[in-house]
């Protein structure tokens, strides 16, 4: 049977826990293959074999206290099990996720959820069960205090107010005034441990935070107890408003897409809503206007501020046949442009399409922790019972005391901050690194990244501009400006690299370019026509020889032109050598700084170009760069491979066509491009403003997810350990105990939101 996918949008998840419970149950049901779940993105990825119930999947999900909504079309054949990356423009663009997760089984924290009853009809309606349950399923939307969950906090803490004032006034009723303090709060916190019990998930913080409260108020801690339940409902609170920000951070790049379009039909402009714009369709954009989807600019020039979707702050200049991006700024003409990619398939969508699908993929580190907290809740469990039971049986303890010292370590031992600290982290860096134009697709990437230890960079088009540049203008008897003028007459209408750039150049310095006659290619040589009563000619250097135009001076000229990795090419004018042209792809001008930054950073960098050697040591020798030249694809593939040998951790930059073999090899392969689909899918890692200076940016950028990865597993080990040891001494009970728990939360996610605004 044929295995599909369907993709679901999950509401109400707040942190890595939430995902686990439900890939847990949802592991369950029959016909499952994988789950993959992402808290930041707020969605779930199910492949199954067809057989399954897909309502009793969304049921296993909804009475866990979640809300769940297929996204559109999302039942899709699945790929094959080794494909990590899944595209398939004819679906809607949210289809495919990457699955790169294991069974897990860990427990960890969960949220404000309350649960559905398992008999409780789901339909798409998603009704919610009002009152006391909490039930948030949206991200975090508005002021907090408008959510169910800060609508129950505050409940709770009025409640415990309240019940303070009357144990005041009436001492003889204080213990059940605590306690009806506390069930108010408890109440959706025990069903849904009941529930994620009955899912697979026993030891799950609702567990754990239902057994301590309780047993405080067996022991005569109903005051503790309440004020206990209250202070972990403002922890997840506070978790659920940092989840909120982290999943906003990457969404509010959709919201740069404007709602309407100025459609052009039958001569006639009207407004139409940019989702319904076809492929090939042409729309007006007029000065100051946002660009309403991905195209190439037919009619007029401007500069565009492309800062939203590259954050690239100086705005670019764009004329016909440029290519334009959905959600950037057109600045002083009127623009027409011919649509090239349907809205679900703009360069935005697709970004935010990839960013929600790394961060459902695992880094190492993460799975390391996964498996890590597995086996730590049961522990704690385990030690708690120990603690509250020995002292007492073996040593004449009171019990009192101990049981409390137990429940107090009962809380301590809930691992959510730790099994966030990865996730969270790597979410931030993700859609960090998007908004800059820096898209890494998945923690393991981002993950080595920063352990890279050499570069190896495609010449054309990505330390180069790809496209030749007119360097220099010899003249014999003319001016240089006749001579441009005279070469650029012979080259209009051409196509060839070498010709658009006497043309640019021409255009650039303002030059005449009068129509020619009688023009005609002469093959492998040049071109010639007549203008003005003379006969031109464009050769290159043999065919100049042969013709015995040039001189031993001119020879040498081009000779040491040719040295420099020149091309060029002669003027004859009426038979007589008039001037030279040379032209070169040139470096891009940021290449030179883009390399400094990365031998900064100690990372090595090498050039690996099909170009011929004089060439390439030119280019090379320009950046102060080691390179091999005159390779093929399968040549670069195999330096890679060496590379790889020697030990080094190689990431290789390329244009991802030409450069797939060697992509492919490399640890990390990182696409050069302006949002083309190759540059976005084909690679690990993608450049989407081409600059050199963002590798290393990425690179920095991984480092730096790496130290505040470490710093979040020691804030939540740390404060964990030092609560350990204060409880067993008797110094601190349940109320510092659950602040040691929902505070490292709250910490560790605060510590990952950092990444969202470092400027790199």
């Amino acid at each position: 049977m044929a295995e599909s996918e369907t993709r679901y949008r999950v509401g109400g998840m707040d942190c890595a826990a939430c995902a686990t419970k439900i890939d847990t149950a949802v592991r369950r049901v029959a016909g499952v293959a994988d789950v993959s779940v992402s808290v930041m993105a707020g969605t779930m990825t199910v492949r199954h074999d067809g057989s399954s119930d897909l309502k009793v999947i969304e049921k296993k999900v909804t009475g866990l206290g979640y809300s769940v909504a297929p996204l559109a079309g999302s039942a899709a054949p699945a790929h094959t099990q080794g494909s990590q990356h899944r595209h398939d423009h004819g679906h809607d663009h949210r289809d495919h996720a990457v699955h790169d997760h294991e069974g897990h089984d860990h427990t960890g924290h969960s949220h404000d959820h309350a649960s559905h009853d398992h008999e409780h009809p789901h339909d798409h309606g998603e009704k919610e069960i009002e009152g006391l349950h909490g039930h948030d399923h949206a991200p975090m939307a508005g002021p907090w205090w408008q959510s169910r969950k800060g609508r129950l906090t505050i409940l709770s803490g009025a409640a415990l107010i309240a019940a303070y004032t009357v144990g005041h006034l009436v001492p003889a009723i204080a213990s059940y005034a605590f306690i009806v303090a506390m069930l108010i709060g408890l109440v959706p916190i025990a069903r849904r441990a009941v529930m994620a019990a009955f899912s697979g998930t026993p030891f799950s913080i609702e567990m754990l935070m239902t057994i301590a409260a309780v047993g405080a108020v067996i022991i005569n801690a109903g005051e503790e107890a309440a004020t206990v339940v209250f202070l972990f409902l403002v922890g997840e609170l506070l978790e659920g408003v940092a989840a909120g920000k982290a999943r906003e951070s990457i969404q509010s790049l959709t919201a740069l897409v404007p709602k309407n379009a100025l459609l052009e039909d039958n001569g006639q402009t009207r407004e139409v809503p940019a989702e319904s714009l076809a492929v090939g369709a042409t729309i007006m954009v007029r000065p100051g206007d946002r660009i309403s989807a991905d195209g190439i600019i037919i009619s007029g020039e401007s500069a565009i501020d492309e800062a939203p979707v590259t954050g690239e702050s100086t705005p670019v200049r764009k004329g016909v046949d440029a290519v334009v991006f959905a959600g950037t700024v057109n600045g002083d003409a009127v623009l027409r442009v011919r649509v090239t990619a349907a809205a679900a398939d703009n360069t935005i969508a697709r970004v935010v399409k990839l960013v929600e699908e790394a961060q459902e993929s695992k880094a190492p580190t993460e799975r390391f922790i996964d498996r890590f907290s597995r086996y730590y809740t049961p522990g704690v469990v385990v030690v708690a019972a120990l603690v509250a039971v020995v002292p007492p049986l073996l040593f004449a303890g009171p019990w009192g005391e101990w049981v409390y010292k137990g429940l107090a370590i009962l809380l301590i031992g809930c691992p959510c901050a730790l099994v966030i600290s990865t996730p969270a982290a790597i979410a931030a860096s993700l859609s960090s690194g998007a908004r800059r134009g820096l898209l890494m697709k998945g923690g393991a990437v981002l993950e080595t990244l920063g352990k890279v230890t050499m570069v190896a960079f495609d010449k054309t088009g990505t330390l180069t501009e790809g496209k030749p540049q007119v360097t220099d203008i010899f003249s014999f008897g003319l001016s240089e400006a006749q001579v441009l003028s005279r070469a650029a007459v012979l080259e209009q209408g051409s196509s060839h690299p070498l010709a658009l750039a006497i043309l640019n150049r021409a255009k650039a310095d303002g030059v005449p370019v009068p129509p020619a006659f009688e023009l005609e290619a002469l093959p492998g040589k040049g071109v010639s026509g007549k203008v003005g009563g003379e006969t031109l000619d464009l050769l290159s250097p043999p065919a100049a020889r042969e013709r015995g135009t040039l001189g031993a001076e001119q020879d040498a000229r081009i000779t040491a032109l040719n040295d420099e990795g020149k091309s060029v090419s002669v003027l004859l004018v009426n038979g007589v050598a008039a001037g030279l042209i040379a032209m070169r792809d040139e470096p891009r001008e940021d290449a030179e700084a883009g390399l400094a930054a990365l031998k900064s950073a100690g990372v090595k960098a090498m050039m690996l170009t099909g170009d011929n050697k004089r060439t390439a040591a030119a280019v090379a020798g320009m950046l102060g760069i080691d390179w091999r030249g005159e390779m093929m694809p399968e040549d670069k593939q195999r330096v890679v491979g060496e590379l790889k040998r020697q030990g080094f951790i190689v990431a290789k930059v390329g244009d991802g066509i030409n450069d797939a073999p060697a992509l492919a090899a490399a640890d990390i392969g990182i696409a050069m491009g302006g949002g083309t689909d190759v540059a976005l899918e084909t690679a690990d890692a993608a450049v989407l403003h081409g600059r050199v200076g963002d590798v290393a940016r990425m690179i920095e950028l991984s480092k730096r997810t790496m130290r505040n990865i470490l710093q979040n597993i020691t804030i939540a080990l740390g404060l964990k350990a030092v609560f350990l040891v204060t409880t067993i001494a008797g110094i601190t009970g349940l109320w510092p105990a659950i602040l040691a728990d929902t505070g490292a939360t709250v910490l560790v996610t605060i510590n990952a939101l950092r990444l969202l605004r470092i400027k790199i």
